[in-house]
């Protein structure tokens, strides 16, 4: 599913009530039918990745980073989440792959680029649900469609939330829901909300508009 509306709509708060990072003010959060809040928090969290547009790298090499939470990864599991998250590129261009340090003494990462080792964190972890928060945000719209082709095997057979401002992040997802001020104003299939003339249909107007201006110059 496809999360997205304008800045400040609830997109992130809804993504931080499934793994009780918040609580909800009124309504439930279900989870296999099942309010949240019967889980145990370890089991419940133990199986959500949340991809923030934010992320956090540690002063250590990829590779520890990559693993962080699954300590007993595989050095061919973690080049496996790299490649899923469209890393390999950039691993073959750091001067030591996987052992290249990086934060306070090491390799200064560029955005997208932590963007992407988070993603590939998140995917060594196997979770049943898989969260993207916005997470492909400081990444070009080619590189985009790198790392989307790349997750789409990775995101068969689980629950995947795609938080994004961007139609061309969410045109891949069964069923796409438009927030405003914290209610679904719209929710349906991306081909049938781009016709429908509503919120999400402006979007890929705007967007595709968007991305031709920058094609000319």
């Amino acid at each position: 599913i496809a999360v997205v509306g304008p800045t400040g709509c609830g997109k992130s708060t809804l993504a931080k009530m499934i793994p009780r990072l918040i609580e909800p003010t009124q309504g439930e959060v279900l989870v296999d039918g099942v309010p949240v809040q019967r889980y145990a928090l370890s089991s419940l969290r133990s199986q959500i990745a949340v991809v923030p547009q934010e992320t956090f790298l540690f002063s250590a090499s990829l590779g520890e980073n990559i693993a962080f939470g699954v300590p007993d990864a595989s050095p061919e599991d973690i080049l496996r989440a790299a490649d899923q998250a469209g890393l390999t590129p950039d691993l073959e261009s750091f001067p030591e792959g996987l052992e290249t340090r990086v934060g306070e003494r090491g390799l200064t990462l560029s955005g997208g680029q932590k963007q992407r080792v988070a993603i590939a964190r998140a995917i060594l972890t196997n979770p049943r649900i898989l969260i993207l928060d916005d997470a492909l945000a400081s990444v070009d719209n080619i590189t985009e469609e790198r790392v989307l082709g790349s997750l789409r095997k990775v995101m068969e057979g689980r629950t995947t939330i795609l938080i994004s401002h961007r139609v061309s992040a969410v045109r891949q997802a069964k069923r796409v829901v438009v927030l405003r001020g914290g209610s679904i104003i719209e929710e349906g299939a991306p081909d049938e909300l781009a016709v429908s003339g509503g919120y999400y249909a402006e979007l890929c107007k705007r967007q595709q508009i968007e991305e031709e201006l920058e094609a000319l110059t």
